[in-house]
C-alpha cells in the first residue's frame, strides 16, 4: 500500500485555514470532526494503533475529510507529538471518558499552557461530571434520563428509540461544532481558549424544548401517542398503502389540510377534524383510503402540493429521489454514495476533502509531516508513531 499524498488545507469550505487535532473516538467526536473537516478545516485524526471497535476502513464515512496517524499514547514520545500538534492548532477534540485525558498528560491544564488560544473539546454521554460522569453508557442510555426516549414512537405500551440519531448526533456532535464554533468565535476576540463541555444529556435535553414548553403549557400529556407532533393526531401520523408501504401525514395547518382533503378524495367522509371524539373515525376514514393504492400512486398524487404527504423510502430509493439528486444532497466518491457536506455557501463552497483511510494510522508519514513533526521516521522506528 502506498502512502497518500497529504496536504495542508485540503478543505474549500468557510473554516479553512481553522486546524484540529481529533484524538479518536466512536460515534458522535468522529462525526463533529468529519462535519468540521466538510467545512474546510484542517482535522489530523490521531488514532490508537490498530483503530478500535466500530470505526476505520475505506468505507466509514465518519473518517472522511483527514488524513489518520497512529500514536502509541503510552508512550511519552507519542504524547510530545501530541503538545506539538497542539502547539499550532486551534482545537483539539477528544471523546473518551472524564479523566482519561488527564491520565494521559494531556489534560486542559496542559493542553492550554502549550496553547493558551486552544479550543479544548469533550465530548461524553454524561458530562465531565455529576453523579453519572464516570458510567458506562451509549446513547439510548444518555436520552433515557432526559426524557426524550420516554416520549417516542406511536405505541402507547413502550416506547421506541431512534438508533442513535438523536443522542449521540442530534445531542451529541450537532452540540460539540455548535460549541466549537462558539469557542473560536471568542477566541479570536479574547486571544483565549477554553474548554467545551460537550454531554450528550445535556444536547439532546435542549433538542427536545419545544416539548418541553408544550407540557408546561399543557398542550401535550406525558404519554406516547398523544400530542399533536407525535401520532397522537390523525393528520400527522403514517399510513400503509396496498403494497404494504407508508406515507407521511403532516397536514397540520388549515391551508393544508383542505388540500389534503381534496387529494385524498374524503371531504364528504371524514368527520370534523377539530373534535378528538372523531379522531378514531378520522383515522379510519384515511387508514382505508390510503390502502386503496400503492405508495407509487400516492407519491404521484402528492407530491409537489400543499397537502404535506410524502412517502417514506428506504436509503437506497432516497439517493436517487428527484430533490435530492437536483440538489447533490447525496454524491458519489470511489464508488460509495454519501451526504454531500451541509449546510451550503454562497462563496465559500464546502467539498468533500480526504476519502476516509483504508486503515488506521495509514497517513502517519505524510500527515504528521505535513503538520510540521520532526524526525517522523524516528517516532516510527521506535515504536511512538505506527505507519499501518
Amino acid at each position: 500500500m502506498t502512502e497518500r499524498e497529504i496536504t495542508l488545507n485540503q478543505g474549500t469550505g468557510p473554516l479553512q485555514g481553522v486546524k484540529v487535532v481529533e484524538i479518536a473516538g466512536i460515534g458522535p467526536s468522529p462525526h463533529g470532526c468529519m462535519m468540521l473537516a466538510d467545512l474546510g478545516a484542517d482535522v489530523i485524526r490521531i488514532e490508537r494503533p490498530g483503530g478500535q471497535m466500530l470505526t476505520g476502513g475505506a468505507h466509514d464515512l465518519l473518517n472522511r475529510g483527514r488524513p489518520s496517524a497512529a500514536l502509541n499514547l503510552k508512550d511519552p514520545e507519542a504524547i510530545e507529538t501530541v503538545l506539538t500538534l497542539v502547539e499550532g492548532a486551534d482545537v483539539l477534540v477528544e471523546g473518551m471518558r472524564p479523566g482519561v485525558l488527564e491520565r494521559l498528560g494531556l489534560g486542559p491544564d496542559v493542553l492550554l499552557a502549550r496553547n493558551p488560544r486552544l479550543v479544548v473539546a469533550r465530548m461524553t454521554g454524561w458530562g465531565q461530571d455529576g453523579p453519572l460522569a464516570q458510567a458506562a453508557g451509549h446513547d439510548m442510555n444518555y436520552v433515557s434520563i432526559t426524557g426524550s426516549l420516554y416520549g417516542l414512537g406511536q405505541d402507547k405500551a413502550r416506547p421506541h428509540f431512534p438508533t442513535n440519531l438523536l443522542g449521540d448526533f442530534g445531542g451529541g456532535s450537532t452540540y460539540l461544532v455548535i460549541g466549537i464554533l462558539a469557542a473560536l468565535l471568542e477566541a479570536r476576540t479574547s486571544g483565549k481558549g477554553q474548554v467545551v463541555d460537550a454531554a450528550i444529556v445535556d444536547g439532546t435535553a435542549v433538542l427536545n424544548a419545544m416539548t418541553t414548553s408544550m407540557l408546561h403549557g399543557a398542550t401535550k400529556p406525558e404519554e406516547r401517542a398523544a400530542g399533536l407532533l407525535d401520532g397522537g393526531t390523525p393528520y400527522y401520523d403514517i399510513y400503509e398503502t396496498s403494497d404494504g408501504k407508508h406515507m407521511s401525514v403532516g397536514a397540520l395547518e388549515p391551508q393544508f389540510y383542505e388540500a389534503f382533503l381534496d387529494l385524498l378524495e374524503i371531504r364528504d367522509t371524514a368527520p370534523d377534524r377539530y373534535d378528538p371524539a372523531n379522531y378514531d373515525e378520522l383515522r379510519r376514514v384515511i387508514t382505508e383510503k390510503f390502502l386503496s393504492r400503492t405508495q407509487a400512486e400516492w407519491i404521484e398524487l402528492f407530491e409537489g402540493t400543499e397537502a404535506c404527504v410524502a412517502g417514506i423510502i428506504p436509503m437506497a430509493e432516497a439517493v436517487k429521489h428527484p430533490h435530492l439528486v437536483a440538489r447533490g444532497t447525496f454524491v458519489e466518491r470511489d464508488g460509495q454514495v454519501q451526504p454531500a457536506p451541509a449546510p451550503r455557501f454562497s462563496r465559500t463552497e464546502a467539498t468533500l476533502g480526504l476519502a476516509p483511510a483504508p486503515t488506521p494510522g495509514a497517513d502517519t508519514r505524510a500527515a504528521l509531516t505535513a503538520w510540521g513533526v520532526a524526525d517522523v521516521d524516528g517516532l516510527v522506528e521506535r515504536g511512538a508513531a505506527v505507519q499501518s
